[in-house]
């Protein structure tokens, strides 16, 4: 997101929003700290409360993917742009295909609290550096998926403030930062569980609603609703039709397919989103709560397509575009021509929990990987008590939380949007080939664990430093300077099949003796354990 320069909301909306949210603050951190682990388990801290019905669990996983990136972003991004707007949507939903059909069932059979756990059984004489290996990759994913939620917190508040003076930023991101650390280190999954599933619910209700009062303004007649939008957008029908932002060029049409690439590569390897396929009590109960995910997300994804349409026609895109051009201030818009200040309160309390809910749950997958990956297993080898490793995942999810803060103090001028994409980039150009590898390639080794997972990380971060995204156009970070050599804005076309190589290419240059038993992971992954 990127802040504007005028509110786009009055004093009213302001005040109402702010009661609101930390009406929601108060009785999420309370029931959140009442459900909080009540002994030295790390199994509770780390998964919560196993015994949760399916319904429950998939409004957490909805929860822990769909960020204020839904509700603004890509509810903007419709608004703006029509038909690639909805295809970017669609992308949003079809990931959660990838990990229903591919990741959900074998990894909850193999895994315990991280992906590590996983990692570990597969290859268990060469772990350590593995795991330390996947506990820098899961601290960037993390991190910069974290710095996107906060920064996004600064240009929401714009919304109502316009540019915010420096005093302001600061106060916003540490209040933010500081009730996330609250959920993530004292309640642990629990904790998150609570914000994610109220979060989940409110969000499901809030954009559909908006959705109906839309559909009913055009008297249920989807037609009308695109005609109208189609008029109001300065396009006409060419705002109906695929193009109108990615089809203008072969680079642009690339940029797209790399973006929906690693959206729907990069979900499957999402930290908070892994642990979450581990909490379910069964592989049962995980299929039939993954099943409840993919229809919430799709419900409001595509219930924000119609919300992004109906701002097209209800605002207009010459307004939407004036007021913000990245389009994030569409839905408050549309709120506030819909249902005045209040609804433009409603919808805005949301986007805040949004943001603190996904926040909370990436702080904690962190810290799980730096306790359990990094000292547990690498560094105290396996001999940590576990009260002393839950000492270590609370005062981890305090460091995070910290260096999420002071990033996104140095980065508050950055698009928000571009740190998501990149998180994605790093989740499906690193930790995905190597859940895959390890899960179906017999072959697979350490050795080809640790170049995917270092080179997936390194040829991304490379690729969007040397992108637009840094240098070269009036939107880049620096904007003066001109040393982008990569054209586009998502390095997922080429960094994820890069990831997938290294890993092909260090397993078949290492010696055929380095490769792991296969046999017995493969009937844990088939069958599950015998406790199960």
């Amino acid at each position: 997101m990127v802040t504007t320069s005028a509110a786009v909301t009055d004093n009213f909306s302001l005040q109402l929003t702010f009661v609101l949210f930390l009406s929601v603050v108060v009785a999420t951190l309370f029931t959140a700290l009442l459900t909080a682990p009540q002994r030295d388990e790390i199994g509770e801290f780390y998964l919560g409360n196993r015994t949760m019905s399916p319904l429950r669990n998939g409004l957490a996983m909805c929860g822990d993917y769909l960020s204020a990136a839904t509700l603004l972003g890509s509810t903007g991004l419709v608004a703006l742009t029509g038909y690639d707007g909805l295809m970017y949507l669609g992308g949003t939903t079809v990931a959660w295909m990838m990990v229903m059909l591919l990741i959900a069932e074998p990894l909850r059979r193999t895994g315990k609290f991280t992906l590590g756990d996983t990692v570990a059984l597969r290859m268990p004489r060469q772990q350590r550096p593995v795991r330390l290996a996947l506990a820098v990759c899961t601290l960037a994913v993390a991190t910069l998926y974290l710095v996107a939620q906060l920064v996004g917190s600064v240009a929401l508040l714009t919304q109502f403030t316009g540019e915010p003076s420096p005093a302001t930023r600061t106060l916003c991101v540490v209040v933010i930062g500081t009730i996330v650390i609250m959920y993530a280190s004292l309640g642990g999954m629990p904790g998150a569980t609570v914000i994610q599933i109220i979060k989940a619910v409110m969000l499901v209700v809030g954009i559909t609603v908006t959705a109906g009062w839309v559909l009913h303004r055009f008297d249920w007649n989807p037609n009308t609703l695109l005609s109208a939008a189609a008029d109001r957008s300065g396009n006409g029908l060419q705002f109906l039709e695929p193009g109108l932002r990615y089809g203008a060029s072969t680079t642009s049409k690339l940029d797209f397919f790399s973006l929906e690439l690693a959206i729907v590569l990069g979900l499957a390897a999402l930290p908070h989103v892994l642990m979450r396929l581990l909490a379910p009590r069964s592989v049962g109960v995980l299929r039939s709560s993954v099943v409840w995910a993919v229809g919430l997300v799709g419900l409001v994804c595509f219930a924000a397509g119609i919300v992004g349409l109906g701002a097209t026609a209800v605002v207009g895109r010459e307004t939407i575009a004036d007021t913000d051009r990245t389009g994030n201030a569409s839905v408050l818009l549309l709120a506030h021509e819909l249902g005045g200040g209040v609804l433009t309160a409603l919808l805005s309390c949301l986007a805040f929990v949004t943001l603190l809910a996904v926040a909370a749950g990436l702080t904690l997958a962190a810290a799980s990987s730096l306790a359990h990956d990094l000292y547990g297993e690498v560094i105290r080898k396996g001999r940590a008590s576990e009260r002393e490793e839950l000492t270590v995942a609370r005062l981890a999810g305090v460091l995070i939380g910290v260096l999420g803060m002071l990033l996104a103090l140095v980065a508050w001028g950055a698009n928000s949007a571009t740190l998501a994409f990149l998180a994605f980039a790093i989740a499906a150009s690193a930790l995905l080939p190597t859940l895959v590898y390890s899960l179906f390639w017999k072959r697979f080794t350490a050795k080809g664990a640790l170049l995917s997972l270092y080179g997936g990380l390194i040829s991304s971060v490379l690729l969007v430093v040397f992108s637009p995204v840094v240098s070269s156009t009036p939107t880049s970070i620096y904007p003066t300077s001109d040393f982008a050599w990569f054209p586009l804005q998502n390095p997922g076309i080429v960094s994820i099949p890069a990831g997938f190589l290294l890993g092909w290419l260090g397993t078949v240059l290492s010696d055929r003796r380095e490769s792991a038993p296969y046999e017995e992971f493969e009937v844990r992954m088939l069958v599950g354990a015998a406790d199960e």
